[in-house]
């Protein structure tokens, strides 16, 4: 999503509030995802733990710059099967390398749904709707898929009956183990048709490399679970996992050009992704 409302300031701004449900002293997931981008949307307590998050990742400034790299790769790959509409769960704030401003590059008809239950994030696409028709925002949770789905402003844009290219960019991780993220995947999964994709990537373990800033996030933002590779694919169940299957950020079919860390970077290490194919 482009940047399409000013940056709020703190709530200790004498001129400036945050918006309408946003508590500026509780961390937010999508706020911390701005401040690690060097965005403008976040609040001190983000900027804390993305502060705390790179002192503990050397390189760390490059983990979110993959992320979006690899998001835009895999959309690109969707485009080129036929895919010319997207549900982005959990999308977070706007940024850069959106998924709208990649696949509407590529075919300017296809639609996109950005779907957060981050307050911020609807203040945003309140001007994302007057610009772009084939985009739209939604505030819902992703772990509620029937709310998801059945969201009128979601079924004016996106036909079921065609397949559609889901993604789950760094949500996955935010669900613990309780909550049972393989089996929200699957109920998604369910609600696609044959020939839909399924995006994901996901912080990976890297023993007690990757400790620390586990500790950090499930202690400062309350969530930021890492998993094995095997624990990763498990998320494909059902799906044909696409080559090269699940693997660090930087190797998944890096572009023409594209630097590939070797040795694999420690902040290389940090995420990984793969491509799903419901047949």
């Amino acid at each position: 999503m482009d940047h399409v409302a000013e940056p709020v300031d703190d709530a200790q701004s004498p001129k400036r509030k945050a918006p309408v449900g946003v508590d500026a002293n509780v961390p937010s997931v999508a706020r911390v995802y701005d401040a690690l981008l060097g965005g403008k949307d976040n609040f001190a307590v983000d900027r804390a733990i993305a502060d705390q998050l790179m002192k503990l990742t050397p390189g760390g400034a490059n983990v979110p710059i993959y992320n979006r790299a690899v998001l835009g790769r895999g959309v690109r790959h969707m485009i080129s099967q036929g895919i010319d509409q997207f549900i982005d769960l959990g999308a977070g704030l706007p940024t850069v390398q959106n998924t709208h401003e990649v696949a509407q590059r590529e075919n300017p008809e296809a639609k996109v749904v950005y779907v957060d239950n981050d307050p911020m994030v609807l203040v945003h696409g309140r001007a994302l709707l007057a610009e772009n028709g084939n985009t739209t925002v939604i505030t819902a949770d992703f772990c509620d898929p029937d709310e998801v789905l059945n969201n009128r402003d979601l079924r004016a844009l996106i036909d079921f009956d065609r397949p559609v290219g889901l993604l789950m960019v760094a949500v996955l991780h935010h669900l613990d183990d309780a909550q049972r993220p393989a089996e929200l995947v699957a109920r998604y999964l369910e609600a696609i048709p044959s020939g839909s994709f399924v995006f994901i990537t996901h912080f990976i373990d890297g023993g007690e490399e990757t400790a620390e800033i586990e500790r950090v996030l499930l202690t400062d933002l309350g969530s930021g679970r890492f998993r094995s590779f095997d624990e990763v694919r498990g998320f494909f169940d059902g799906m044909e996992l696409l080559e090269p299957g699940v693997v660090y950020n930087p190797l998944w079919r890096p572009d023409p050009g594209d630097v590939v860390p070797e040795p694999m970077s420690f902040a290389g290490k940090i995420i990984g992704a793969g491509l799903g194919r419901k047949p």
